[in-house]
């Protein structure tokens, strides 16, 4: 069974984040929690970034504002995909710094970027990362696929 390792820079982004913890127990993968800051704890990131796969670390999914530079610095760190949520803070730019700071990684550090705020997908990518390898959460995941297209189809009735 796979890990995946959900970190940001404060607590602030929890509200965002939680979105990710939440599908991922959905898909009963096991979540690891943590508050890592590339600016106020540059120590902890450089020990996370660099020991989080022997740790039993599949995925990092790192969420982060403002300059954001949480996501990147993790990528440079680990042999591990990181997937980058921007998260819009209350210093933040309408987001844009923060997708920016993400998205716009140089050749050989890659981040897997998701929406603004887009905490659900990278638990959602994350799931599918793990069961590229792991048919339970392959399953899990078709499965899931099927409900958002059952919901879609029940709600058209409801239109008609």
């Amino acid at each position: 069974m796979g890990k995946v390792a959900i970190i940001m820079g404060s607590k602030s982004d929890l509200p965002v984040m939680q979105d990710a913890i939440d599908i991922l127990k959905e898909f009963k993968i096991e979540v690891e929690v943590d508050i890592v800051s590339a600016h106020r704890t540059p120590e902890k990131m450089f020990d996370f970034g660099k020991n989080a796969h022997t740790r039993g670390i599949n995925v990092i999914i790192a969420g982060a504002g403002g300059a954001a530079h949480l996501p990147g610095m993790v990528a440079s760190l680990s042999p591990l995909p990181v997937i980058g949520v921007p998260v819009k803070s209350s210093n933040s730019i309408d987001g844009w710094d923060s997708i920016l700071s993400i998205l716009q990684m140089p050749g050989g550090v890659p981040v897997a970027t998701v929406a603004l705020n887009g905490a659900k997908n990278a638990g959602i990518l994350a799931a599918q990362i793990i069961g590229a390898s792991d048919k339970t959460i392959q399953n899990t995941i078709i499965t899931y696929k099927e409900s958002l297209k059952t919901k879609v189809i029940e709600s058209s009735k409801d239109l008609k």
